[in-house]
């Protein structure tokens, strides 16, 4: 509790209001001031204190600021004695708690030890069977590890051999899609030429003398004359060798490639020249259609079969693209493959 202030010494210069004052020693100290004031005071009159009554009054007040010290002090001795006694009981248990801990602490190192000593001699006991334990799980997770191994080998070849046959598939398509669509490049190449005529085994000696142009229409007029239009010439609107360049190594003449403007005349010209030989300046020429280079090697591949066939009286013939047509016994027989025809003949003649 904080100590009066001094301003109690000069409590009878600043209260002005005698009732006031009245009320105040009453509050501190109601029996002292019953017995030492006069009854007669109340609210409603006015009290006029006297100097001798004013002293009175400091009196009252410093002696109950006295007594109200004199219980703090010892209010807060009592408190710092009971604060000393629980600090005093606490720090008892507290040291009961920790020898109790210590005697635990060292019961539980001494089961350690026993129990290392034991696991120690359990080591000792049991080192050749862990050994060889080892070994024979190592030995299992080998085993183990190998047939999964083959396992997953198996899995990987299955799964590859489905990616090949599925991979076989697809090429098969592509080669007949491929196959299909060399088969109709040939054909609008072939269908690109349907207007050449090709001139095979001209010398080219006389290219040097005379013009293809001319040459061409002296070969017309001289083996087919009547195919001569009126104006007495073919028009051809444009004619030249094939390849452009010649080959030193190969002694052939370069074949001759001719466009007629007029289908008709070159149907004409191919009709004669199936029936009958063309000749220009006692050399031996052919004229045939001009097709694909592929289409060409076809045929080339029956020229063999082609005389044989020939030769038996079978009326061999090439027709378009590359297929050998024979009439045999009554009937024409039509041949797209070479191995169809040699199975026809060892059926037939054998």
């Amino acid at each position: 509790m904080p100590e009066p202030s001094d301003e109690g010494k000069n409590t009878s210069s600043s209260w002005k209001n005698p009732i006031q004052i009245s009320r105040i020693i009453q509050d501190l100290n109601p029996e002292e001031t019953k017995n030492r004031l006069s009854p007669a005071e109340s609210p409603q009159e006015e009290i006029i204190c006297s100097s001798a009554q004013m002293t009175l009054i400091e009196e009252i007040l410093k002696n109950s600021h006295k007594r109200a010290r004199r219980k703090m002090r010892k209010g807060r001795e009592v408190w710092q004695e009971s604060l000393e006694k629980s600090s005093h009981s606490f720090k008892d248990r507290v040291d009961k708690e920790i020898k109790s801990l210590k005697i635990r602490i060292s019961e539980l190192e001494t089961e350690n030890s026993s129990l290392n000593n034991k696991i120690g001699e359990m080591e000792k006991h049991s080192i050749e069977p862990i050994g060889q334990l080892e070994k024979d799980i190592k030995k299992v997770s080998e085993n183990t590890s190998l047939k999964i191994r083959i396992e997953q080998m198996e899995l990987n070849d299955s799964t590859r051999q489905e990616e090949s046959v599925k991979q076989n598939q697809k090429n098969q398509t592509m080669e007949k899609n491929v196959k299909y669509l060399l088969g109709k490049t040939t054909d609008l190449e072939n269908r690109s030429r349907r207007d050449n005529l090709r001139i095979i085994g001209l010398p080219e000696k006389y290219d040097e003398k005379k013009s293809l142009d001319t040459i061409f229409q002296e070969i017309i007029k001289e083996n087919c004359p009547g195919v001569i239009e009126t104006e007495g010439k073919i028009d051809i609107e444009r004619i030249h060798r094939s390849p452009t360049e010649r080959d030193p190594k190969i002694k052939t003449p370069r074949n001759i490639l001719a466009k007629c403007q007029n289908p008709q005349i070159k149907e004409k010209i191919l009709q004669v020249a199936r029936k009958t030989q063309f000749k220009y300046k006692g050399a031996t020429i052919r004229i045939t259609q001009d097709l694909a280079a592929s289409t060409l090697k076809d045929r080339r591949a029956w020229n063999m079969i082609f005389q044989k066939a020939k030769e038996l009286g079978m009326q061999p013939k090439i027709t378009y693209p590359a297929r050998m047509s024979t009439f045999f016994q009554g009937r024409r027989w039509t041949f797209n493959e070479i191995s169809k025809f040699h199975l026809f003949f060892k059926i037939t003649f054998y």
